[in-house]
């Protein structure tokens, strides 16, 4: 395994879990404990962080802004149903060893030249099988180029759940060594390790032996002090009261029978919605023309329509309260 080579050059971002989780605000990303903590030991222990909870509680934005804090380039790898080595890995050119098949092809008198018997000819052209497949016409994909950062980089592996078992086996000389074997060519280890996050939607159970190979992070909904911090970070310009009222209002919609409860993207959406309507307070109609930023299923929002004037109500009072 190649990781040993850069503790000497700890980034000032990840020397402790505060020091984590201040370049994490620096970003504009709020962290939990639990989520500094996990980069922190992804880094000093070298193992991949798997996050997993709904969709869009921030778990492909903690990557983007753990990239963004720590100065390293983002990598990253969208998952979907039949990826393969191919995109995800590397890829052979082979157009440009089309052409170069073809250079060889002109110049074959003179490359066998001198040459007597048919032996002595395909002995001199096996000497190009090498070529046709060595370094100069593979072409990495996030995982590979990932191995190959001087400097350091963040790797995100971005819904990996979408994916089969056969790609996570692809995936466990990666998450384990830090490296790639490439039949032609050898194995490439990684200059620098990356820092590696995995995110999952959990539509599917992952294998153990991927599991095994990673840290375990998982984001679920923000509670009310929380999502606080993250809607004013996000959405600086928004008062006070309708922050509270909104957040009160959000929380308590979470609470209802919905099959999917609006996550903090939804949140912060709204937020920049209510902004743009010019909105300093909560009222009914208002959440009535707006309730489709918040919730995408036409069955929840038939589901939370008869709450509304309660939740509005309750949500009012409680920002009053606090």
């Amino acid at each position: 395994m190649a990781t040993e080579n850069t503790e000497a050059a700890i980034p000032a971002g990840l020397a402790s879990i505060e020091a984590v989780g201040d370049a994490l605000r620096g970003a504009n990303y709020i962290p939990t404990r639990a989520v500094a903590t996990s980069v922190y030991l992804a880094h000093h222990l070298r193992k991949p962080v798997l996050i997993e909870g709904p969709a869009g509680v921030g778990k492909t934005e903690l990557a983007v802004s753990a990239a963004k804090a720590l100065g390293f380039e983002l990598l990253r790898l969208q998952c979907y149903e039949g990826l393969d080595e191919s995109k995800a890995i590397y890829e052979w050119q082979y157009g440009k060893q089309l052409l170069y098949t073809q250079v060889l092809k002109d110049r074959i008198d003179a490359l066998i030249g001198g040459t007597s018997t048919l032996e002595a000819s395909m002995q001199r052209l096996d000497g190009f099988d090498d070529l046709f497949f060595s370094r100069r016409f593979l072409e990495p994909r996030p995982l590979l180029r990932s191995l190959e950062q001087s400097s350091g980089s963040v790797l995100l592996i971005d819904e990996v759940d979408k994916t089969e078992d056969a790609f996570e086996a692809l995936l466990l000389e990666v998450l384990a060594d830090y490296q790639v074997t490439v039949p032609e060519i050898g194995t490439i280890q990684a200059q620098v390790p990356p820092l590696v996050l995995l995110t999952s939607n959990n539509t599917r159970e992952l294998s153990d032996a991927l599991k095994r190979r990673c840290l375990h992070l998982h984001i679920g909904y923000p509670d009310a002090a929380l999502e606080r911090q993250v809607l004013h970070a996000r959405v600086p310009n928004i008062g006070p009261r309708l922050l509270s009222q909104m957040v009160a209002f959000i929380q308590s919609l979470r609470e209802q029978n919905l099959r999917k409860p609006p996550s903090m993207a939804e949140s912060v959406d709204w937020a920049r919605t209510l902004i743009l309507l010019h909105a300093n307070e909560l009222s009914e109609d208002l959440v009535q023309d707006t309730l489709a930023v918040l919730i995408k299923r036409e069955s929840d929002i038939t589901e939370a329509q008869p709450q509304l004037a309660k939740l509005v109500k309750n949500a009012l009072a409680a920002a009053a309260d606090s």
